[in-house]
C-alpha cells in the first residue's frame, strides 16, 4: 500500500483519554419552548458548540438514547438538566410524553448517543409527531460522522449518497450493492467492525477497485483512516487488522464515459502491480463501464511497456 494510504493515528496529546471536570457550569439562557435537535460529539468531548451547551442547560428535558452516554457529556459541562430515554424501542410510550410536555410550553431538546440526531436513527418520527401538533422545530448543527469522514476521505464531495448500514447477510447485501452500483455520487456507508472484511469484500466484488477510505474511531484517541482502492482495502481487513469502534466507509462515485486516457492508464497500472492482465481489464472494465475490449487493448500496450 502506498505511504500515502497508511492510517493516520491520532496525537495522544491532543485527544487526551478523559477530560477534567468543566470549571463552571454553563450558564442558561432562556429559550422558547419548542424541540430542539441538538448535534453532540463523536467521540471527542471538545466538538460541541456553546449554543448547544446553552441549550442543553437552558432545557427543561434532554431526550436522548442512552442516558448513560448523554450523562457523560452533561457532567462534562456542569449542566443539571434532567435526562429522559427516547429511542427505537421505547418510542411509542415516550413520544406522546414529549409532546404533552410540549404543550405546556417546554423546552426539550433532543439528542443521539454521538452526532446529529435523526441521521440513522428513528428520530424524525417524533418531528413529525411535533410539527403535526404545531410547535416548532429547531435545528442545532454540529458533529456528523458522515460530514467528518467526507472531509478526510479524498473523494469527490459535490455531491454523495448516505445509506447507512447496508444488510448484515451477503445475499442482501450483495443485492443492495448492486442497487448503489450505478449511483453517480460519493457513497457513504456505516458498517460495524466485525462485518467490515465481508462487506468490504462485496463492495470490491460488486464495485471493482472503486478508490474508497474506511475512516474508524474519528475523533477519538485511536483514530485511523485508511484510504485505496476497494480491492487493497478488502485485502488488507481480511487479515488481522484492527476492526474496533466506529466506522464509516466512504466510496468514489462511477466513472463517466469521460474516464481519460490518463485515469484509464493510472487505473490500470495499480490493477496490473496486483493481479493478471485479465483479472486487471475485468476490475478496472466494471469500474469504468468501458467496453472490456478497449481496456484489454491498453492493457496489452502498458504490459509490453512494463
Amino acid at each position: 500500500m502506498a505511504k500515502d494510504h497508511k492510517p493516520h493515528r491520532a496525537d495522544a496529546n491532543d485527544r487526551p483519554r478523559s477530560y477534567a471536570p468543566f470549571d463552571t457550569a454553563i450558564e442558561a439562557p432562556s429559550a422558547a419552548a419548542g424541540l430542539y435537535l441538538v448535534a453532540t460529539p463523536i467521540g471527542n468531548l471538545g466538538d460541541i458548540s456553546l449554543r448547544a451547551l446553552e441549550l442543553l442547560a437552558a432545557a427543561d428535558v434532554i431526550a436522548c438514547e442512552d442516558t448513560r452516554v448523554t450523562r457523560k457529556l452533561t457532567e462534562r459541562y456542569g449542566i443539571a438538566t434532567p435526562l429522559m430515554a427516547y429511542h427505537e424501542h421505547n418510542a411509542g410510550e415516550a413520544r406522546p410524553k414529549i409532546i404533552a410536555r410540549l404543550d405546556e410550553g417546554q423546552v426539550v431538546a433532543l439528542v443521539s448517543d454521538a452526532g446529529t440526531p435523526l441521521i440513522s436513527d428513528p428520530g424524525y418520527k417524533l418531528v413529525r409527531a411535533t410539527v403535526e401538533a404545531g410547535h416548532p422545530v429547531t435545528a442545532l448543527p454540529g458533529a456528523s460522522a458522515v460530514m467528518g469522514a467526507l472531509n478526510v476521505a479524498g473523494l469527490p464531495t459535490d455531491r454523495f449518497f448516505f445509506e447507512g448500514f447496508l444488510p448484515p447477510k451477503q445475499a442482501g447485501r450483495q443485492t443492495r450493492i448492486a442497487e448503489l452500483k450505478k449511483i453517480p455520487a460519493t457513497l457513504v456507508l456505516f458498517e460495524s467492525g466485525p462485518r467490515l472484511d465481508a462487506a468490504l469484500a462485496d463492495l470490491a466484488e460488486v464495485l471493482g477497485p472503486r478508490q474508497a477510505a474506511v475512516c474508524r474511531e474519528l475523533t477519538k484517541l485511536h483514530e485511523e483512516v485508511r484510504r485505496g482502492a476497494l480491492t487493497e482495502l478488502a485485502a488488507h481487513y481480511a487479515g488481522d487488522s484492527e476492526t474496533r469502534g466506529e466506522i464509516v466507509i466512504v466510496i468514489a462515485p462511477p466513472a463517466d464515459d469521460t474516464t481519460g486516457a490518463d485515469d484509464l492508464d493510472e487505473l490500470l497500472r495499480k490493477a496490473l502491480a496486483r493481479v493478471s492482465v485479465k483479472d486487471a481489464v475485468g476490475e478496472v472494465a466494471l469500474a469504468t463501464g468501458l467496453p472490456r475490449r478497449d481496456v484489454y487493448q491498453r492493457a496489452l500496450e502498458l504490459e509490453k511497456e512494463r
